[in-house]
């Protein structure tokens, strides 16, 4: 009885690493994609400032 307690118990604290290192990989990839996305905003707002400045 014992032993399937620790089992259990083991079983449980993998299963809360594999759930934080999901986390971590999608909170990697949520980042890599704001900051692709803030310099795409930044080059449009540049521009948009550019040409209004010109014209």
């Amino acid at each position: 009885m014992k032993t399937i307690r620790n089992f259990f118990k083991n079983s449980k604290g993998a299963t809360a690493i594999e759930y934080g290192l999901i986390a971590a990989l999608i909170a990697v990839a949520a980042i890599a994609a704001m900051q692709g996305l803030g310099t795409s905003l930044n080059k449009t707002f540049n521009n948009v400032s550019s040409q209004m400045k010109a014209g």
